[in-house]
C-alpha cells in the first residue's frame, strides 16, 4: 500500500549550509546531520558567499568555520550580517578559539559549536532550535511588516505607539496621516509597477526620518501611510522630504502630490486608533487642494464628527417619532404680468429634541454618503403627498410639489412601483408629485438612468432636471434626457448678479433651454433686480426669499389660498 503523501511543513527537511575546509570535519557534521537535514558544502568564503547569494530563500542555517583559506569565517560573518539580504540568515560559529566569541556574537552570530565537536545529540539540539527561533521570528516579521515597503502593518504600528507612549510620556507628539491624491489613477497611467515603485520610495524617505528625528511609521492601505513622531512645527519640510521622489519619470504637467493630516501635540489619554482618525479626518479635509496640502485636526473637527456620528444615531428614531418636518417653498410662473403659484419644493428640517433645529446642510451630504437617504427620501415622498392630498380634500386646492430623488434610488428597480403606491395611497395623480433629479445623477450609468426615468414619466411622473449647469451638462446629454423642466443651479444665479453683473451666461442657458422646448426654473431669487432681469431674459418660472422662503405647511396654506394660482388640474 503507498503511503499517503501529505505536505506539512514541520516534516520537511531543512537545507544547511556548512562552511568547513577540513574533510574530517565536514564528514563528522554530515554524519551528525544529513539524516534530518539536507547539508551544502562551502570549503572557502568565498564559495559560502556564492551559495547564500543564490540560495538564501532556501538556507535554514550557516555553520561556519572560522579558520578558512581565503576570505576568513570572520569576514564571511561580517559581511552577512552588513548585506540587508542575508543578515537575517542565521549563523553559528564553529571554533575552538574562545576569545572570538565576543567579537562574533558582536557581529551578529546566534550560537558557538566548539572544536573539538561535542556530542551529536548537542550539535542536532543547538542547530534545531536556532532553526526554530530563526522561523519563528521570520514569521512574526512576516506578519507585522508590509511586504512591500517593509513596514510596519497597522496592528503592529499600533503596539509599538503603545510602547513608545509607555517610555517617553513626556514627550510630546504627533499622529500623522498622508497618502497619495488619485493613486489609482497614477496606476492606471503608469502601470502598478512604477506605482509600487513610488511607494516604496515613500516608505524610505518616511523610515529615514522617524529614524532621525524618533518615531515608527506604517503602511496602513494602498497608498495610506501613519507616522508617530516626536512633535515637530515645520510639518511643511517633511511633505517637502516625503514628496521628493513622487514624480520622477512622470508627465510634469500632472505632478503626484501628497496629502498630510496631523494631529498635532496628541492627546495621549485619546485611544491611539481614535488619534489616527483624527489625523485621516484632517487630511480629509485638504482633499485635491493644491495649494495647501496639510491639514491640521481641531476641536470643531472633532464636534463635527461627534454631531454627525449623533445624527446618524439617531436617524432611525427620527422617522418613526416623525422628527423630520417637511417645508414648502414657492415656485411662482412669471410669464405674465401676475406672477401665479405654479408649484413648490419640498424642503426637509429636522427637529431634534436634543439639537433643535439641525440645518439639512449638516444631514444631507452625511446620509447621501452612508445610504441613509434613501429612507429619507421615501419619507418625504410620503409625508409630500399626504399634504397634497389633504390640501385637495380640505381647501380643495391641487397644487404640485416637487421632491428630490437622489442618485441611490434611481438604481432601485422598484423606484416606479413605490412611487406609484404613494401617490394612489393618497389619491393623488402622478403629475402632482414632481420628481427632482440632479444633472450629476444622469453622468452616472447614464442608460439606466435614461431608462429608468423614460419609465417614470411613461407613468405620468414630471421630471424637473435639477442643478443644471454645475459642470456636468453637454449637448449631447441633453439629446437624450428625458426631462421636462431644467433648473438652473443657484450658484448661475448668485455668479450673474455680483458686483461686477454678467448674465451672459444666464441667457444662454435659459436660451438652450428653450431650443429644448423646455421651461426654466431659477432657484434662490432674492431681489427685484434679479426678478425683472430674469423675466426679460425668458426665464419661466422663479423660486426664492424674493416671493418667500421655505414654509411649514399650515403657513403654506396660507399663501396658497391668497396668492394667484393657475386652474387646479
Amino acid at each position: 500500500m503507498t503511503a499517503k503523501n501529505t505536505f506539512n511543513i514541520s516534516e520537511e527537511r531543512r537545507r544547511i549550509l556548512l562552511v568547513e575546509d577540513d574533510l574530517v570535519g565536514q564528514e563528522s557534521m554530515k554524519a551528525t546531520l544529513e539524516d534530518r537535514y539536507e547539508v551544502l558544502i562551502a570549503e572557502t568564503g568565498e564559495e559560502a558567499l556564492e551559495i547564500i547569494r543564490k540560495q538564501r530563500e532556501t538556507l535554514s542555517i550557516v555553520l561556519l568555520d572560522l579558520l578558512l583559506p581565503g576570505i576568513s569565517g570572520i569576514d564571511v560573518l561580517g559581511r552577512i550580517k552588513k548585506d540587508p539580504e542575508y543578515s537575517r540568515l542565521p549563523v553559528i560559529v564553529m571554533t575552538s578559539d574562545n576569545e572570538a566569541e565576543v567579537e562574533c556574537l558582536t557581529l551578529g552570530a546566534v550560537d558557538f559549536i566548539p572544536k573539538p565537536y561535542p556530542a551529536s545529540k548537542v550539535i542536532r539540539a543547538r542547530i534545531r532550535r536556532t532553526i526554530e527561533l530563526y522561523e519563528d521570528r521570520e514569521t512574526l516579521r512576516l506578519t507585522e511588516k508590509d511586504q512591500l515597503t517593509g513596514l510596519y502593518n497597522r496592528e503592529f504600528f499600533y503596539h509599538y505607539v503603545a510602547q513608545l507612549d509607555l517610555y517617553h510620556q513626556g514627550t510630546p507628539a504627533d499622529a500623522i496621516v498622508f497618502d497619495i491624491n488619485h493613486f489609482h489613477t497614477y496606476n492606471d497611467r503608469y502601470g502598478r509597477k512604477r506605482g509600487d515603485e513610488i511607494l516604496k520610495c515613500i516608505a524610505d524617505k518616511a523610515m529615514s526620518y522617524v529614524n532621525e528625528s524618533g518615531g515608527i511609521v506604517c503602511r496602513s492601505g494602498a497608498d495610506t501611510f501613519m507616522m508617530y513622531c516626536k512633535h515637530n512645527d515645520d510639518h511643511k519640510a517633511l511633505l517637502t522630504r516625503l514628496s521628493a521622489c513622487l514624480n520622477d519619470g512622470t508627465d510634469g504637467d500632472n505632478p503626484v502630490r501628497l496629502r498630510m493630516g496631523i494631529y498635532a501635540n496628541v492627546d495621549k489619554t485619546t485611544d491611539i486608533e481614535r488619534r489616527f482618525d483624527c489625523a485621516k479626518m484632517a487630511a480629509d479635509s485638504v482633499r485635491d487642494r493644491l495649494t495647501a496640502p496639510i491639514g491640521f485636526f481641531d476641536n470643531s473637527m472633532r464636534e463635527a464628527e461627534i454631531l454627525r456620528e449623533q445624527l446618524i444615531d439617531d436617524f432611525k428614531t427620527a422617522i418613526r417619532e416623525k422628527q423630520f418636518v417637511v417645508f414648502y417653498q414657492p415656485k411662482f410662473d412669471i410669464r405674465k404680468d401676475v406672477p401665479v403659484l405654479s408649484s413648490a419644493e419640498a424642503l426637509v428640517r429636522w427637529y431634534h429634541p436634543k439639537l433643535g433645529l439641525v440645518s439639512p446642510a449638516a444631514f444631507i451630504p452625511l446620509f447621501e454618503n452612508n445610504g441613509l437617504i434613501e429612507e429619507l427620501d421615501h419619507y418625504v415622498w410620503a409625508q409630500t403627498a399626504s399634504q397634497i392630498k389633504d390640501w385637495k380634500e380640505r381647501i380643495n386646492i391641487s397644487l404640485p410639489v416637487s421632491v428630490n430623488v437622489s442618485r441611490i434610488n434611481l438604481y432601485d428597480p422598484e423606484l416606479t412601483d413605490r412611487l406609484l403606491n404613494i401617490t394612489k395611497e393618497n389619491g393623488i395623480k402622478t403629475e402632482n408629485l414632481l420628481l427632482e433629479i440632479t444633472e450629476s445623477a444622469y453622468t452616472d450609468k447614464t442608460d439606466q438612468i435614461i431608462t429608468t426615468v423614460k419609465d417614470l414619466r411613461k407613468h405620468g411622473f414630471i421630471i424637473e432636471m435639477d442643478d443644471f449647469g454645475c459642470g456636468y451638462s453637454s449637448m449631447s446629454m441633453l439629446i437624450d434626457m428625458p426631462i421636462d423642466a431644467l433648473k438652473l443651479d443657484i450658484q448661475f444665479i448668485r455668479s450673474a448678479f455680483k458686483e461686477q453683473k454678467d448674465t451672459r451666461l444666464l441667457d444662454a442657458m435659459i436660451k438652450l433651454a428653450a431650443s429644448f422646448e423646455v421651461p426654466t426654473i431659477a432657484e434662490g431669487v432674492e431681489t427685484a433686480e434679479q426678478y425683472a432681469e430674469l423675466k426679460a431674459l425668458g426665464c419661466n418660472v422663479i423660486q426664492g426669499y424674493y416671493f418667500s422662503r421655505p414654509l411649514p405647511a399650515d403657513e403654506f396654506e396660507k399663501l396658497m389660498i391668497e396668492s394667484p394660482k393657475k386652474e387646479d388640474k
